[in-house]
Order: C-alpha cells, then structure tokens, then sequence
C-alpha cells in the first residue's frame, strides 16, 4: 500500500497570536511559516509524490503553493475529512483563555470524552481523519501502484489523530504526539500493519524515496539498516 506523507501547515498568524484558529476563515500564514513553506519543495526532493490532498483551509493551501509552483504537473485534490477541528465556540479565542475552561483538562487528560461546544468531538475528528486515508490509500494503490508515495497537509490535531490509529494507540493518548508546523510525518501502510517512518520531521526527508525492501514488509528483525 501506498506511503502516506503527512505536512502540517507552515507557522500562521493565528499560531504566532497563541489563538485558536479553528476553521475561521482568513487565517494566513506568518513570515516565518512562509519561509517554511518555501524550503518545503527542497526538502522534498527526490520524493516521488503521485497526488497531494490539501485540508481546504487558507494556511494549508498557502504551505502547499511552493511545491506546486515546483511540480507543476502535481494533481491536488481537496478533502474537508482532513480539515481542521470544528472547534466551535473555542475558535478564534486565546489558548491562555482557554486553559482555564473545566474542558480543557479533559481535551488533555481524557480527549476521546472531549465534544466542543457547538462544535465536533475528538472521536469523529479522528474518525473521519482515518476514514479519509483510508480512502486515499486505495484510490493512489488503485491509480499509481502499492510503491506510490502521497502528500496530504493539514493540521495538528489531525496528524496527531492519524499517527495515533496508525501506531494503534487509544485517542486518549494522542497529546503524547506532536507536530510542529511544517513538519512532516510519514507512514507506509502495508495489507498487515502500518509503520511510522518519520514523525514531525522538520530537516532532510530524502530518505523517503523508493528503495528495496528486504524485509518484504515485514518489521527488520534487530532494527535493520534503515535508509540508504
């Protein structure tokens, strides 16, 4: 099956404010984020991407400009599955605000209980985050081979969600992960389990080209000699 790359969006003005964006409409990205956006493509290279899948929001597609402008043959689709959390009432207000919310404990200690008001709960975030990639894995297996490599940018939660499902951990330890803006988190799925290749890489991502497996899909007995 096909390797998932997952980016974050690149440092916004919301993330500088220390403000909850949520889905509020106009969130851009910062200096430093579109510096971080731009050495994207270089980081990348040597990558083969089949497709890249964008959350709809502005700071995604903003983050996803430069590796277009550089491949400009690559298919872009958008997916509000990966879109960002349906904060609710939260969005647009201060974290610092926020932390002093009875809710808030719980969105740490115990998210899989968490449903914001007037917004979603953590449990169909993750949901429709897994069921997207899902998905996706079967349409690039289907359109470009099992050895495709794909990119899908969105937000932290997300990513935090899919890695979560994909290392088999329950969604009330999530807040373990992390994932800084423009990092990249990588998966390969295979037909029996799916294996965590990188998570929240923000350097060189060159070792993510195609290269033989000796393993056969298999875990590398004594850890193996990783990438060449």
């Amino acid at each position: 099956m096909p390797t998932l790359i997952l980016v974050r969006h690149g440092r916004s003005t919301a993330n500088t404010a220390g403000v909850l964006a949520g889905r509020t409409p106009g969130v851009a990205l910062d200096e430093r984020g579109a510096a971080q956006a731009a050495a994207l493509p270089g980081r990348l290279a040597g990558v083969p991407l089949a497709a890249a899948v964008t959350s709809p929001l502005q700071r995604c597609r903003e983050t996803l400009a430069p590796l277009l402008a550089a491949r400009p043959g690559l298919p872009l689709h958008t997916d509000d599955r990966v879109g960002e959390v349906h904060y609710g009432d939260w969005s647009g207000r201060k974290l610092a605000e926020l932390a002093g919310e009875p809710l808030w404990e719980v969105v740490q200690r115990h998210p899989s209980a968490a449903v914001f008001p007037a917004g979603e709960s953590l449990r169909d975030v993750q949901a429709r985050a897994v069921a997207a990639v899902r998905d996706w894995n079967d349409r690039i297996e289907r359109e470009h081979g099992p050895d495709a490599r794909y990119l899908v940018c969105t937000h932290g939660d997300i990513v935090k969600s899919v890695v979560a499902d994909a290392l088999g951990l329950h969604l009330d330890h999530f807040q373990r992960i992390t994932a800084d803006p423009c990092s990249v988190t990588a998966i390969r799925y295979t037909r029996l389990r799916p294996y965590l290749l990188r998570l929240g890489d923000t350097g060189d991502l060159s070792a993510l080209a195609p290269a033989a497996d000796p393993a056969g899909g298999d875990a590398a007995v004594g850890g193996g000699a990783g990438a060449p």
